[in-house]
């Protein structure tokens, strides 16, 4: 038995002292990161009732599962939507349900750094005139060659 408001019996003690300390993410969103003017608006857009109506129907269209996984044949539980073509590449697609899809973590990094390259998308860069890519299947190719 372990001593109330204890967290080990006197046997474990130890292994308190190798915890690590929990991260405080409780003042995340309050400090201000993007400072250009275009990525503020971009960030604005993610907190309206349309994105989250979007993304809602996103994710039931997708059923929870990653679309780039599923074209290597896996099937990974996901909950983040991603824009095919960025945001910044092309404003008119933000609103589009076909231009959305679900990826999980490893993917959403892999596309991520595939859209700094091909596009020259983030913070700071100057966007590269090339076109648009809405295919998947390639998507998935390139970025999986990056």
């Amino acid at each position: 038995m372990v001593a109330y408001e204890s967290r080990y019996c006197k046997q474990h003690e130890y292994l308190a002292k190798e915890d690590k300390p929990k991260r405080d993410y409780s003042r995340y969103n309050q400090i201000e990161r993007h400072k250009d003017e275009n990525k503020s608006n971009q960030y604005a857009f993610y907190r309206t009732r349309q994105w989250v109506h979007l993304r809602q129907q996103a994710l039931e269209r997708d059923h929870y599962i990653c679309r780039y996984c599923q074209l290597s044949g896996l099937v990974t539980p996901a909950k983040t939507v991603d824009h095919i073509v960025p945001v910044e590449a092309d404003q008119g697609m933000a609103t589009k349900l076909n231009n959305l899809a679900v990826v999980c973590p490893s993917c959403h990094t892999k596309k991520t750094r595939w859209e700094q390259s091909w596009y020259g998308t983030g913070n700071g860069r100057d966007l590269k005139p090339v076109r648009p890519i809405n295919d998947l299947t390639l998507i998935n190719k390139l970025m999986n060659s990056v």
